[in-house]
């Protein structure tokens, strides 16, 4: 029997107004879930907004439905950053043929360079050794490793797409970062929030300049690494994702309407820049902090990267089967650190239905993943730190299918593969050189997030000690 969700799920005269603040608050829908359901609505002023919980409702919604809850809802705000028809990039474009020849074309692009392949990951293994390098020169002071992360993690993906790296102490770069980290907090701000609500008031000549602001310099970095790239390109070959994407344009210019554009290389550039800088080089914030809560788990890393790799060679992923307690405590950081709590929005593509409640076309959907990684039915201690949730009684590493950090489905993170990768050789990378602790006289950091764009740590300092 279908009911119609907006009547059945939620009382008439209980309404929203749909601001980040609250569209992220996975807290505020876990509770009301426990009096709705798993599946409810919100009014958000005009517009019905439906909310996904527990992981049996999301696997229905992500896995078993996909392509009926692929499509993005439309955000005006995001004309004035350059997005267009056509033009939309990979991560907030619309779901149909653009979306789907940008992210074929992404996804062969990247793994044509490297993604998956030893070539990359000798790549990421030499940025490692920078990072670890960049991290002995504090010799033991306190230091705050944010940035130093961010500029590693970030490094991988500029060699996939710009073909090159920066150096830890390039001011250009460093305040890119800055202004990425700005843009991200930004997007949380009160003006954005109501923007969302009350779109008319982009209109109003210099509020999308002064709000956006940070965005707007970050887009301009990138277009101007864009613009350095043209003057040397060589249409004989490829020497990144740029490059190809100059190919494909060329080919394009007979066909019109094509996605390969310049407008959509930029912001194509700007989504892969963001999607493999940000979440990645927070799980390893979030990794360090849980080692220096948790030495006697930072313990039983140490033991087993010394049994099985030793101090004296590199890390590689083929070590990576044979560290199962290693690769628990990456997967439990994953799940419990709980970095992108309800992903990116979905709209229903078509009509459909989910746990028996009809949701019609065009609807906008939050997946609460945090409800799934932290889902009281399917993990032992879903509110601690406990690696044990990923190992079986022999000590042996087993998959859990509630693991979902890069959601599922059609939308799932196309980042995901180089993630694993980066995740892996960073920590052990980390873990092999140095012992986190924390730094004499300073109070215990805070374990709770903040939440911007994602869920990030507190600021804290740690002290490196080279082992």
């Amino acid at each position: 029997m279908q009911d119609d969700i907006f009547q059945a799920c939620f009382p008439a005269n209980l309404s929203v107004i749909w601001l980040p603040t609250i569209y992220f608050s996975f807290f505020f829908f876990w509770q009301l879930s426990k009096k709705y359901g798993n599946v409810f609505s919100l009014q958000n002023c005009w517009s019905n907004l439906i909310v996904v919980n527990g992981f049996k409702a999301i696997k229905e919604a992500l896995v078993q439905k996909s392509e009926d809850f692929a499509d993005r809802p439309y955000f005006p705000i995001h004309e004035h950053l350059g997005y267009a028809e056509n033009s939309e990039g990979v991560v907030l474009a619309r779901y149909g043929h653009a979306w789907k020849e940008q992210r074929r074309f992404a996804l062969s692009t990247l793994r044509n360079f490297g993604m998956g392949k030893k070539s990359l990951e000798q790549r990421m293994t030499e940025e490692a050794g920078f990072l670890c390098s960049a991290i002995c020169s504090e010799k033991g002071r306190p230091f705050d490793p944010h940035f130093l992360i961010n500029n590693a993690v970030s490094n991988v993906i500029c060699s996939l797409i710009y073909g090159e790296r920066f150096d830890y102490d390039n001011k250009k770069f460093q305040r890119m970062l800055h202004l990425f980290e700005q843009a991200l907090n930004e997007e949380a701000g009160f003006l954005p929030q109501l923007l969302l609500v009350v779109p008319w008031l982009l209109r109003i000549p210099g509020v999308p300049q002064s709000v956006f602001r940070s965005q707007k310099e970050v887009l301009d970095f990138t277009d101007e690494l864009v613009k350095e790239h043209r003057t040397t390109w060589n249409p004989t070959q490829k020497r990144d994702f740029i490059d190809a994407f100059l190919q494909e344009i060329e080919k394009a210019k007979e066909h019109a309407g094509s996605s390969f554009n310049d407008k959509n290389l930029h912001m194509v550039t700007i989504d892969l820049f963001t999607a493999g800088t940000e979440t990645t080089s927070t799980t390893l914030r979030w990794a360090l902090l849980y080692m220096l809560l948790h030495p006697d788990i930072q313990c039983k890393v140490h033991e087993e990267i010394d049994k099985m790799i030793g101090r004296d060679r590199s890390p590689q992923m083929e070590d990576q089967a044979n560290m199962p307690y290693t690769n628990a405590v990456i997967h439990e950081t994953q799940r419990y650190g709980d970095i992108a709590p309800v992903g990116m929005p979905h709209m229903t593509y078509r009509d459909t239905e989910i746990q028996g409640f009809f949701i019609p076309k065009g609807t906008t959907v939050i997946t609460n993943l945090s409800s799934v990684l932290k889902d009281e039915t399917v993990w032992e201690k879903p509110h601690q730190f406990y690696p044990e949730h990923f190992l079986d009684a022999d000590g042996q590493f087993v998959k859990q299918e509630a693991f979902l950090p890069f959601s599922a489905g059609r939308r799932a993170c196309l980042g995901e593969q180089l993630a694993r990768m980066e995740l892996f050789l960073f920590f052990t990378s980390l873990l092999q050189h140095f012992t986190i602790r924390l730094p004499e006289g300073q109070a215990r950091p805070r374990e709770d997030g903040h939440f911007a764009a994602t869920l990030t740590p507190h600021p804290y300092q740690i002290q490196a000690v080279p082992r």
